[in-house]
C-alpha cells in the first residue's frame, strides 16, 4: 500500500525496537536473550542484555521509518 506524498508517519513497530540517542546514533537490542538461556553462560547473557548500535548499512532504513526522530 503506497503512502501519500504529504504525510510522514512513524512506523510504530520500529519505534518500539529502536532508540535514537542525543547525538543521532540508533540503538538496538541484541538477539538471543529470549529463550534457551540455560545453555548460555552468564557472561554471554550479560553482554546480550546490553544495547548495540545499528550497523551503517541499516541506518538509512531505520531513520526512514522514524521521520520525527
Amino acid at each position: 500500500m503506497a503512502r501519500k506524498a504529504g504525510k510522514a508517519k512513524t512506523r510504530k513497530s520500529v519505534a518500539k525496537r529502536f532508540k535514537v540517542t542525543g547525538t543521532g546514533k540508533i540503538l538496538r537490542r541484541k538477539q538471543g536473550k529470549r529463550h534457551l538461556l540455560q545453555k548460555k553462560n552468564r557472561k554471554r547473557k550479560r553482554f546480550l542484555g546490553k544495547a548495540a548500535l545499528v550497523s551503517d548499512a541499516d541506518i538509512k532504513r531505520v531513520k526512514a521509518s522514524l521521520p520525527f526522530h
